[in-house]
């Protein structure tokens, strides 16, 4: 690439590198997570020119490994600790409960690299992690999708928690691509009818609102809905569940399925997502078998 010369991908993906601490009973491991890791994943096994723009700690510098190895782009942004949340899984049900353990810095206009991308996808994990500026300036660069979960949660005696997002009537007429699931949604529009709190999102000004819950995806796309389940035979890969789908959802679009088929093909890798723990590691033929079930 020339001096000056902008790097073009197809997508940049941008979020904390979280260090997730997962607890499931008297089991406790540690791995990389955040939605710009289960995300950026998917979308360069799709095959798409994925650039990630992360925050962490330079010690810690080995968790970009996996982008590397998929060929993605990778600008860090060195900081005094990596993001860690600690997960605490319900076995008996999709409850989890969340702890900011560390903090790697708000992200700052200045930190978007000269990448010329198709789409900007923001995945939030963490409280703080984005603010008004710093969408307005990932905005103008062009298309937006947007993960809020990091949006709306608020650290309480260090538990993370959903709350109000007193931006969100700025930050959502810029969202092309939106992504929430049931209890954002509820918290967000206090429906608790998905598909009304999905039209009630739209009209703030996304194009396409992708919504998930335990029992599978529901997308809202120029009016129309579209819906698959997850039918997983375990839960073991539950973390990264929404991140995965959201993912395969807009990588999917971007080499041209239309809603209902990317909706599907969604469904289907978080389905096989769901029962590994990491980032999806199936193949194309795992995906298709599963597509043709449905």
């Amino acid at each position: 690439m020339r001096r000056g010369q902008r790097e073009r991908v197809d997508v940049t993906v941008i979020g904390h590198l979280d260090k997730t601490i997962i607890v499931r009973g008297d089991q406790r491991t540690i791995s990389p997570g955040g939605a710009v890791y289960y995300g950026g994943l998917v979308l360069a096994w799709l095959g798409l020119r994925v650039a990630v723009v992360t925050r962490l700690a330079v010690g810690d510098a080995g968790l970009l490994h996996d982008f590397r190895r998929v060929g993605a782009a990778v600008y860090p942004i060195f900081t005094n600790e990596t993001t860690s949340i600690e997960n605490v899984l319900d076995s008996r049900s999709d409850k989890r409960t969340c702890y900011q353990r560390a903090f790697a810095g708000t992200f700052q206009p200045e930190d978007l690299p000269p990448v010329e991308a198709r789409l900007q996808y923001v995945g939030t994990v963490s409280a703080g992690e984005v603010d008004l500026h710093f969408l307005r300036a990932v905005a103008s660069r062009g298309p937006m999708a947007l993960d809020v979960q990091g949006c709306l949660r608020k650290v309480r005696r260090g538990e993370l928690v959903t709350a109000d997002w007193p931006e969100a009537d700025q930050v959502l007429p810029m969202v092309r691509y939106l992504k929430v699931d049931d209890r954002e949604a509820f918290a967000l529009t206090g429906r608790p009818d998905r598909r009304e709190a999905a039209r009630e999102l739209a009209q703030a000004g996304p194009t396409e609102v992708v919504l998930t819950s335990q029992e599978g995806v529901l997308v809202l796309a120029d009016g129309e809905f579209h819906e698959a389940p997850f039918r997983p035979r375990s839960t073991e890969g539950r973390t990264g569940r929404g991140d995965t789908c959201f993912a395969a959802y807009l990588g999917r679009r971007l080499v041209g399925d239309d809603p209902s088929s990317a909706t599907k093909f969604a469904a289907a890798v978080t389905t096989l997502k769901l029962e590994r723990p990491g980032p999806f590691r199936g193949s194309w033929e795992e995906v298709r078998l599963l597509m043709e079930q449905a």
